[in-house]
C-alpha cells in the first residue's frame, strides 16, 4: 500500500489524471493518496472528485487532503509535484507584460525566457522548502516533478538536495506519433530514439521495422507548404537535422530566430500568437466550469492515460521493467557533449531499483550547441536562486537566447530589476 502525496493537488483535472491512473493500475490501487494545496477551495474539490472516482473504480485506495504539508509528506512512498508559484493574474501574467514593455514578446514564457527566468526563481525556494521536509520526512521518496521550468526546477533539486528527482514531460510520448500523423502517416509499430534537454530534446530515430522514416518524413514535410501550426519544428528539421520535442508555438522563444521587432510578420508567418494570456480569465472561467462538471458528476471513471507517473511507480513496485524519458542530472555525461551539471533528458529504465538514467553519447554537433545556448540561461538561473546572487539573474537574462537577440545591457538589467521588484516577495534569496 503505497503512499502517494500529491502536492498541488488543487490541480484538479491534472491530479484526476495521474491518481486515476494510480486507480487503474493493480499494484498501486490499494495506495494511500495523500492531496496537499496551498488553496483550501480548489484542494477540498480535488479530494470531493477523487473519492468519488476512487468508490467507481472500485473503492480500493484511500484518499485524504491534508492542511499541513509535513503531514501530507510525512513516510511517503512517492511525491508528485504540480505546483505553480503565484497567481496567474497578476503574477504570472507580469512574466509577459513587463518583458513586453521592453519590446520582448513570448508565446507561453514557462520555460525559458523572461517568464522561465523568473517563473523558476519564483518555484525554487519552495521547492527547496519541500527538499528539507522529504529529506527528513520521506528520506527515501522518489520526487516526480512535473512542474516548469523543467530543466530548471528539476536540476536545482539534483544539484542542491538529497531528494530524489526525476523530471516528467508528456512531450517525448507523442513526439514520433504527431510528427507522423501530421504528414499523413501511419505511426503503429514505430520505434523512436529521443535525447537532448526538455522541450527541446531531438527526435534523432524514426523506424517502422528496421526502416529509416525520416527520408519520406523530409520529403513530406517540404512537400507540405500550406499554413499550419508546426511550421517552426519542421524548419528546424530542415535546418538542424531533426525534429524537436516541443510544439513550434512553445518551442520558437528558446531561440532567437522568430520573434523579432524588426521582422513583426515572422509570428503570422509562423503562426505564434503572443497574446494568448490577455485571454486568461476567460479562459479560466471556462477551465474551472469543466472541473466543477468533472466534480459533480458521480458516475466519473478513468480510463489509464500514457502519463510516465503510473508506470515508474508500478515498475518500482513490481520490478516489472519500463522506460521512460526522464529529466535527469547530466552525471557521468550521459549525453558526452553536454555540461555535466546540465539537466538533461534521455531514455532510463525503471525497476525496483528506482530510476537508472541510460549513457546516451553524443548528440549531433549542432543539436548539442543548440541545447548548450538553453543550457547556459538555465544554470545561471539556478546559479542565481541558489547564490542569492543577483548579478546573475542579469547573467542569465543577458545570455538567453531570445532576450538578448532583441534587447541591449541596458534594458535587459532595467527589465530585470522591474521583474525582481515585482516578485519581490516570491525571491527570499535575494537582498532587496
Amino acid at each position: 500500500m503505497p503512499k502517494i502525496t500529491f502536492i498541488g493537488a488543487g490541480s484538479s483535472i491534472f491530479a484526476k489524471n495521474l491518481l486515476g491512473d494510480c486507480m487503474c493500475t493493480p499494484s498501486l490501487k490499494d495506495s494511500h493518496f495523500a492531496l496537499y494545496d496551498i488553496n483550501m477551495e480548489r484542494l477540498n474539490q480535488s479530494e470531493k472528485m477523487l473519492q468519488n472516482l476512487n468508490r467507481n473504480l472500485g473503492g480500493h485506495a484511500t484518499v485524504q487532503a491534508y492542511t499541513d504539508r509535513r503531514e501530507a509528506l510525512r513516510g511517503a512512498d512517492y511525491v508528485i509535484n504540480a505546483i505553480a508559484v503565484g497567481e496567474l493574474i497578476p503574477t504570472i501574467t507580469a512574466d509577459f507584460t513587463i518583458p513586453e514593455k521592453y519590446g520582448l514578446h513570448q508565446t507561453v514564457a514557462d520555460t525559458l525566457g523572461m517568464g522561465g527566468l523568473f517563473r523558476g526563481l519564483r518555484t525554487i525556494p519552495v521547492m527547496l522548502d519541500m527538499a528539507r521536509d522529504m529529506e527528513e520526512l520521506c528520506p527515501d521518496a522518489l520526487l516526480l516533478n512535473y512542474t516548469n521550468p523543467m530543466a530548471i526546477v528539476t536540476g536545482a533539486m539534483q544539484q542542491a538536495t538529497g531528494v530524489k528527482t526525476v523530471g516528467l514531460c508528456h512531450s517525448v510520448q507523442v513526439c514520433a506519433k504527431d510528427l507522423l500523423e501530421g504528414l499523413g502517416m501511419d505511426s503503429t509499430d514505430v520505434h523512436w530514439k529521443i535525447a537532448g534537454i526538455n522541450h527541446q530534446a531531438w527526435l534523432l530515430e524514426v523506424k517502422r521495422h528496421g526502416e529509416d522514416l525520416y527520408p519520406e518524413i523530409r520529403r513530406r514535410a517540404a512537400a507540405r507548404t500550406e499554413s499550419h501550426d508546426d511550421m517552426v519544428r519542421y524548419e528546424f528539421m530542415k535546418m538542424f537535422g531533426y525534429y524537436v520535442t516541443e510544439s513550434s508555438s512553445h518551442g520558437s522563444e528558446y531561440v532567437p530566430y522568430y520573434h523579432k521587432r524588426l521582422y513583426p510578420e515572422l509570428k503570422e508567418k509562423y503562426n505564434l500568437p503572443t497574446t494568448g494570456y490577455r485571454n486568461w480569465g476567460k479562459g479560466k472561467a471556462a477551465f474551472w466550469q469543466e472541473v466543477n462538471e468533472m466534480i459533480e458528476n458521480k458516475n466519473l471513471s478513468h480510463d489509464r492515460s500514457n502519463e510516465y507517473a503510473s508506470y515508474i511507480m508500478d515498475a518500482i513496485e513490481t520490478n516489472r521493467p519500463f522506460e521512460i524519458a526522464g529529466n535527469v542530472l547530466n552525471t557521468g555525461g550521459l549525453i558526452s557533449n553536454l555540461p555535466a551539471n546540465a539537466c538533461v533528458e534521455v531514455p532510463c529504465l525503471v525497476n525496483a531499483n528506482g530510476v537508472i538514467p541510460t549513457y546516451f553519447g553524443e548528440l549531433p554537433p549542432q543539436c548539442a550547441a543548440l541545447n548548450r545556448t538553453n543550457i547556459n540561461m538555465q544554470l545561471l538561473t539556478i546559479e542565481a536562486a541558489l547564490t542569492g546572487k543577483k548579478e546573475h539573474v542579469y547573467h542569465a537574462a543577458m545570455l538567453d537566447p531570445h532576450t538578448s537577440s532583441e534587447l541591449s545591457i541596458d534594458d535587459i538589467v532595467a527589465m530585470c530589476d522591474e521583474m525582481l521588484e515585482f516578485n519581490r516577495d516570491f525571491l527570499p534569496m535575494f537582498q532587496f
